[in-house]
């Protein structure tokens, strides 16, 4: 009976996650062939219904839909199926020894059909061979002979329980090839084992992704670098006659550009960070001991994926630093633009405060010749007026009552329009 409160949705999910993709015990001897497809992060459907056929095939129960690990015997073999974020990894396992390693594979037990429409593409494969402990030992004629005349490492693994040797390298039938013994490893061991060295196999190749795109990116980022030193010493240069619009305009196309970069690079340095640490945990786990005269496994991944892993994050960390730096240049510079358009509108507030002067000053001028031009006309009347009373009979002098009305009908004007004036810049006030 439960007791408790509300569970979280992912509960199970999570819960479920530890115990997944769990190793398979394998008995000694064992032949396993590896692929490893690159399908991108939506092909999972399209992968179940590929392996509904294999299973439709042999007779034997399908996997359930959105399921993102698959075991099943097939009868000819065993397969492991497994899906990740951007990859499916196939593991195909036959309990039998071969005559000689390598010879017949178990991926001639799979339908060829069915090998040639497998969703994705082949990033990696691999033939590994499991022998038992009491299987002759293999002379350097032999291991030269099993992987084509090619150099190849051996060390110890799992504290010395195994042998393991591999060239490293793409052979004909486009498989790589993998040769272990078994000294006392018991089965559940075995698996754990071969898991680990399949899946050094598979994300050091994933790992090497990005080292292309690095390569690539290299000419375009000192591009973008050297067009940036440009731009800054223009804006430090004073006798530099580009404006800074144009500058502006350059720096954009700067900013578009390392952003593109990023926007194509980012996630692919992203991962081949976290698959050149999952190898290099995987190998700690190997617990490897040196055969003498022969180089190890991971010494040799190291000295071939290191320089290819400093390169990326060399390349990443340039492309951050420079769109930084692009940033604060921009900045910079659209500083300088906005103070001078300060300056601009200053000066054009200097203009339009000598314009106000001056309508004010026409204005006044204005109001002077209303005034003069007013008392004209009322002063003409008033000599019509009194000439008609004049007319009438009435001793009234008009050119003595003109001149005298003159400077009062113009000091009542003029404190008309004053008290109008000041009226007005109250009520706009």
């Amino acid at each position: 009976m439960a007791f408790l409160g509300t569970e979280h949705p992912l509960r199970d999910t999570l819960d479920k996650e530890i115990r997944a993709r769990p190793y398979i015990a394998l008995d000694v001897p064992e032949r396993i062939s590896h692929i490893a497809m690159m399908t991108g992060e939506g092909g999972a459907e399209e992968e179940v219904s590929h392996l509904k056929k294999l299973c439709s095939h042999f007779d034997v129960p399908h996997p359930a839909l959105g399921t993102n690990h698959f075991i099943s015997d097939m009868g000819p073999f065993r397969l492991r199926w497994e899906r990740h974020t951007e990859f499916s990894t196939y593991t195909f396992f036959r309990n039998e020894g071969c005559e000689e390693p390598f010879l017949h594979p178990v991926i001639e037990f799979v339908p060829k059909d069915w090998l040639k429409t497998m969703p994705g593409e082949v990033m990696n494969a691999v033939h590994l061979e499991l022998e038992s402990a009491d299987t002759a030992e293999r002379t350097s004629i032999e291991l030269s002979r099993y992987f084509e005349g090619h150099t190849y490492v051996a060390c110890e693994v799992s504290g010395g329980s195994a042998l393991l040797w591999t060239d490293m390298r793409v052979h004909q039938d486009r498989f790589m090839r993998v040769l272990m013994r078994n000294i006392d490893m018991t089965s559940t061991q075995a698996g754990r084992t071969v898991q680990r060295v399949l899946e050094i196999e598979t994300y050091r190749i994933l790992a090497l992704l990005g080292f292309p795109l690095a390569r690539e990116a290299s000419p375009r980022i000192k591009y973008v670098d050297e067009s940036l030193a440009k731009i800054a010493k223009k804006m430090s240069d004073k006798n530099e006659v580009q404006t800074d619009g144009q500058l502006l305009d350059e720096l954009s196309l700067l900013a578009a550009e390392i952003e593109t970069i990023s926007a194509t690079n980012s996630y692919r340095f992203g991962a081949t960070k976290a698959y050149y640490a999952i190898v290099q945990q995987r190998l700690q786990e190997l617990r490897e001991g040196r055969l003498q005269g022969l180089p190890t496994l991971s010494e040799t991944i190291e000295r071939r994926m290191a320089p290819a892993m400093k390169t990326c994050d060399h390349t990443s960390s340039r492309q951050h630093n420079l769109s930084q730096r692009v940033s604060r240049v921009a900045s910079l510079l659209r500083a300088r633009v906005e103070v001078e358009l300060e300056k601009q509108n200053q000066e054009v507030l200097k203009t339009m405060n000598k314009r106000a002067e001056l309508q004010l000053r026409l204005q006044e001028t204005v109001e002077g010749l209303s005034v003069v031009a007013i008392s004209y006309y009322l002063i003409g009347l008033l000599g019509y007026g009194t000439k008609g009373v004049k007319a009438l009979g009435i001793p009234v002098n008009p050119d003595l009552v003109t001149g005298l009305a003159i400077p009062v009908v113009a000091f009542a004007l003029w404190l008309a329009l004053k008290k109008a004036k000041k009226a007005l810049l109250k009520q706009e006030g």
